[in-house]
């Protein structure tokens, strides 16, 4: 088994494209909410959403056509390219390894086919854009990744909703940790959709101007999209080239317990932090920080503080949600949270929970770390990923000793 590093960061986000940017505008505790444009949000009762505005692929790619991909297979792609890059590896030397890409969505390129829907309605099936039928496979995700860095290794998209990307990081870290590939791309990508807005607003579970996570008042989520990249290597191979290394894959745990299609259970949450755990080699007491699921919503962040105090008793460490900044990213959520807590490794800092108010009395005086970043050297910190369905998945990351 091979130890596994991670050297290249790729964010596109509604706060900031690239690991310098994003890393900025988490330690500013900027908000990237705005009024969605990406559809007529006229009817719903709250149009706000985190988009990532003026995003133009065409500036960041170097082989695909924009004009043949999918918003989502987009996002994937210049995350991609963008972590490659900060990795500082030739990107010649890629096309001749085992390199492959592993990407999480959860609506993949439903935008699309909502732009299909329309012409049907309108004009029925002779109107359909044969382009744009092509774009709908929602593998064509990581199908982006691979062609836009020429990699001829796995290629694999994952659709386990809001946790994908830490099941893409963790079988990126099995892959090179069990020497299948040299070199993965890992991460997520979503897209901001009406559907994806209709269905949470439905449940009751949209909030109006800002997500609150962990705040007594808190209302609920607002959507938001992205991609979010981590290029994963073996730390040998990393060293060996002279790489920066941000922090090391120490493990992770999956688990579903698939007892309710949208209620999250503590106690499998509870029992996926102590798998991650067991499989990264650590205790709860090393953890100096909890990069939380965090979706603002009362239920979810009852649940998610109930199983954290299971696992590291009365006084856990800090736990924070960047999705108070970026809304509910969906398949990219848990992989801009390993961007932040990578982020927060290499540079010594907490991101902040902002729009934090009043604390819960239920949440038992967890530490959301309001509204300001906060200084502190991190060694071990816990990504968490949740998903509907029960679909659980923790990325556990270390600093390189």
């Amino acid at each position: 088994m091979r130890r596994v590093a991670i050297t290249g960061l790729g964010p596109v986000s509604s706060i900031g494209v690239g690991a310098r940017a994003f890393a900025a505008a988490l330690r500013a505790g900027r908000s990237g909410i705005s009024e969605i444009s990406a559809f007529d949000a006229t009817g719903f009762l709250h149009r706000r959403a985190g988009e990532v505005t003026g995003f133009a692929p065409g500036d960041l790619l170097e082989r695909l056509d924009p004009a043949r991909w999918g918003r989502t297979s987009l996002f994937a792609a210049a995350s991609a390219r963008l972590a490659v890059r900060d990795s500082g590896i030739d990107p010649d030397r890629l096309t001749g390894t085992a390199s492959g890409s592993v990407f999480g969505t959860t609506g993949g390129e439903s935008r699309v086919v909502e732009l299909l829907t329309e012409q049907v309605v309108a004009a029925g099936f002779p109107a359909l854009n044969p382009a744009e039928v092509a774009a709908v496979p929602a593998e064509r995700i990581s199908a982006a990744v691979n062609a836009e860095l020429g990699l001829t290794g796995e290629c694999l998209t994952l659709s386990t909703a809001c946790s994908a990307s830490n099941y893409a990081l963790g079988h990126a870290y099995d892959l090179v940790a069990c020497g299948e590939q040299d070199h993965v791309v890992a991460g997520g990508a979503d897209s901001v959709a009406r559907w994806v807005h209709a269905g949470f607003s439905r449940l009751g579970a949209v909030t109006g101007l800002a997500c609150a996570p962990f705040d007594r008042d808190r209302s609920g989520i607002l959507t938001g999209e992205g991609g979010a990249a981590l290029f994963v290597e073996s730390l040998d191979s990393a060293r060996a080239r002279g790489a920066r290394i941000y922090a090391e894959v120490l493990g992770y745990g999956l688990n579903c317990d698939a007892e309710h299609m949208v209620a999250p259970n503590a106690e499998s949450i509870a029992e996926c932090m102590r798998l991650a755990h067991r499989n990264a080699g650590i205790s709860a007491s090393d953890v100096d920080y909890i990069c939380a699921h965090g979706t603002g919503t009362p239920a979810n962040d009852l649940v998610e503080a109930r199983a954290v105090h299971a696992v590291f008793g009365a006084e856990p460490p800090p736990i924070s949600s960047i999705k108070s900044m970026l809304g509910h990213t969906m398949g990219a959520a848990s992989g801009f949270g390993a961007i932040a807590a990578v982020l927060g490794i290499a540079e010594g800092f907490i991101p902040p929970t902002i729009n934090f108010q009043e604390p819960d009395p239920a949440l038992g005086g967890i530490d959301p770390v309001p509204n300001v970043a906060r200084a502190a050297r991190l060694d071990v910190v816990q990504n968490n990923g949740f998903a509907f369905g029960g679909n659980n998945a923790i990325a556990v990351l270390g600093r390189v000793a």
